[in-house]
């Protein structure tokens, strides 16, 4: 499913709705920031504070004009400031000056120049590792001459002897636990989702990097005892205005007791709007199990959740065409209306997996994943009212998307990312880091249809 589509408001039909495909340039020529609501804020104090006017705020939150009501907590997006922006390029040259000298720092680590009055036994002793390790890893021999400058290869630290097996690390306790995919996903999202190298992910399923992987597939994923501890351990709830303490408890199913405790809260009746407390890990466990208005990410409003799961129900108790028949439907339809064939059965496949019955927690529905706004917006290309629950109508829905989006792209690559981040956002942030696994897995699977 396309992250940026779910997050489109509904429009009234009468109303050209607003996507992320199409969109007006906005006032931002820093681009936007989130802004989360405090107590005192108003518009006015937040167009002041970032350099712009109360419009503009109420138009891109879409909130009342001239209403001024904001709740505190509630998110906003503003104009990053000049400052802002200068001072995002400066940690993002940070960063990648920090990633360089990582990178040297590894190539020094994994490589020896090999320098005057040097030998292999001396190499091997000064770098802790045997030497039929260091013959091995550089295929030589014990016999065979070095010379000054020579680059040779340094293998790990567990090819050593003893010296090595001291400074070897402590093994670590894995979990394996069963993932399973959804729409938008790819192979290297996931393992770093997991915090797990690909290798591990494709030897693990048995898998290589051309594999395909569609919606509803279970895989095996590896995470440390510790990590899996501290990610649960690590479940925060952030008090918003009205919550007590006792409330609180009940929503997460635990005590104030057990709250009080882990928080070290001296006063459990003096809540900050804003203040994030510590959950308990088995109430974190059953939060998280229970949660279901989440994907990507993102939190979605309960009519929203409620919409889908309407969809849902209705679409497990109808008939939908096989995969081979959307396959075909998929084909006819991109021909029709002047769509690479192969683009729109790849996007196809990466969304549902050619599966109508697909519905998202944020009413992403069928073969392509198309919300309503964005199902609205499609009827206005075509000429006509599109029902996305049927499988034609879906199919064309998101054809006549992908048209609008190659036709205004710079390239194909832009095209297929507008399609999942929104094209207005892409030609103005760039693709994000999920942005350029969703290209590259539709790209692999145009390649292969």
């Amino acid at each position: 499913m396309s992250p940026v589509f779910a997050q489109l408001p509904a429009t009234p039909p009468a109303a050209l709705p607003q996507t992320a495909i199409v969109q007006k340039s906005k006032p931002a020529p820093h681009g936007w920031t989130t802004h989360v609501v405090r107590n005192g804020d108003t518009v006015a104090d937040l167009a002041l504070r970032y350099r712009t006017t109360n419009g503009v705020i109420i138009q891109k939150n879409h909130l009342r004009a001239g209403g001024n009501m904001l709740r505190v907590g509630q998110r906003l997006a503003v104009p990053r400031t000049a400052k802002m922006a200068a001072q995002a390029a400066a940690r993002a040259k940070a960063a990648r000056v920090a990633a360089a000298k990582r990178r040297a720092a590894e190539i020094r680590r994994t490589t020896y120049t090999v320098r005057s009055g040097d030998t292999l036994s001396g190499i091997a002793s000064k770098r802790h590792v045997s030497l039929a390790a260091l013959l091995k890893r550089n295929r030589l021999k014990a016999t065979s001459t070095i010379y000054v400058g020579q680059k040779l290869r340094v293998p790990g630290s567990s090819s050593g002897g003893s010296s090595s097996s001291a400074r070897r690390p402590a093994a670590r306790a894995y979990v394996t636990t069963t993932y399973r995919v959804k729409s938008g996903d790819t192979l290297g999202a996931i393992a770093q989702r997991a915090k797990m190298p690909l290798g591990t992910l494709l030897k693990l399923n048995r898998l290589s990097t051309r594999s395909v992987i569609h919606p509803g597939q279970k895989l095996r994923v590896k995470a440390s005892k510790a990590a899996a501890a501290r990610a649960v351990a690590a479940s925060r709830y952030t008090v918003r205005s009205g919550d007590t303490l006792s409330a609180i408890a009940v929503r997460l199913g635990t005590t104030q007791a057990s709250l009080v405790k882990l928080n070290r809260l001296r006063n459990p009746h003096n809540l900050q709007v804003g203040q994030r407390l510590r959950v308990p890990a088995r109430a974190a466990k059953a939060r998280a199990a229970s949660s279901s208005n989440s994907f990507a990410g993102r939190t979605y409003p309960s009519a929203v959740v409620s919409a889908a799961a309407r969809n849902r129900a209705h679409l497990a108790r109808v008939g939908v065409p096989s995969r081979a028949q959307t396959r075909q439907m998929i084909i006819n339809t991109a021909r029709r209306h002047g769509v690479d064939p192969r683009l729109a059965l790849a996007v196809g496949w990466q969304e549902s997996g050619w599966n109508q019955r697909q519905v998202s927690v944020a009413n992403a529905i069928g073969v392509m994943q198309v919300i309503p706004s964005s199902g609205e917006w499609a009827s206005q290309m075509v000429g006509r009212r599109l029902n996305l629950l049927r499988t034609q109508d879906n199919v064309t829905a998101g054809v006549v998307i992908l048209r609008s989006l190659t036709r205004s792209a710079k390239n194909t690559d832009q095209a297929i990312a507008g399609y999942y981040q929104g094209l207005y956002s892409v030609q103005k942030n760039g693709m994000y880091a999920d942005t350029k696994h969703y290209v590259a897995a539709i790209k692999a699977h145009r390649a292969r249809m």
